[in-house]
């Protein structure tokens, strides 16, 4: 059974109706030649897993893809967004993904390293009247199964910047969730592909799993 999203209906999706029902989230798909398939194999996958075993939830073990323009976005509660080059999106794809964000779609957005000036350029596009705000450490984002007192674990060092995490928040609920200089999908990856410490990559889906609670818990 997959969750679907209308326009003219909010959906809150509940944590308890998360353990007893089947569904899936998605890796979005865009233009711009920006590589939005950059932790394509292992990274959405591992999280699922983690997610599973760690929150008893019941998410479908394999990822969907899906571009932003189509409407089987609102299939999808929850959409991952990552890569580290360019990103644009035309008049219909923003109508797209505004409609899917007001109506109780979730993005998650992971800078890989490169992604911060055009995703903050196409993010306009979508809520022209927002901007990105840093989130507070006592925000319940970071206070879900797991405790992050200081925000978002540093995963990848990249320009040795303190990770930061942003929010677009619409009508008082976050929509988009933004962690930059940090790489959260990177470290949900398998161990082999950036070699990342066991401490390390707990964090990371520990967080993960953070984000997918407070989304399916209604935003609490």
């Amino acid at each position: 059974m997959k969750v679907y999203f209308f326009s003219v209906v909010f959906f809150v999706f509940s944590f308890a109706q998360s353990q007893n029902t089947t569904y899936q989230i998605a890796l979005l798909k865009y233009s711009g030649g920006g590589d939005w398939y950059a932790n394509l194999e292992t990274s959405l996958p591992n999280l699922i897993k983690f997610c599973n075993q760690h929150l008893n939830t019941n998410i479908n073990k394999e990822q969907a893809i899906v571009e932003v323009g189509s409407e089987d976005l609102f299939n999808y509660p929850f959409v991952h967004l990552t890569g580290h080059g360019n990103v644009i999106l035309n008049v219909s794809e923003t109508e797209n993904l505004r409609k899917y964000l007001v109506s109780g779609g979730f993005l998650h957005i992971s800078d890989n390293y490169g992604l911060d000036k055009f995703i903050r350029r196409e993010m306009k596009k979508v809520f022209p009247e927002l901007d990105f705000i840093e989130l507070p450490f006592s925000h319940p984002i970071y206070n879900q199964r797991y405790k992050f007192a200081k925000g978002l674990p540093k995963i990848h060092e990249h320009d040795n910047k303190p990770p930061q995490g942003f929010g677009i928040i619409y009508e008082g609920r976050l929509v988009i969730f933004y962690d930059y200089e940090c790489d959260l999908g990177d470290g949900w990856e398998s161990k082999e592909v950036h070699n990342n410490s066991e401490e390390t990559r707990l964090k990371a889906l520990q967080m993960g799993a953070n984000i997918i609670q407070y989304v399916f818990s209604g935003n609490e």
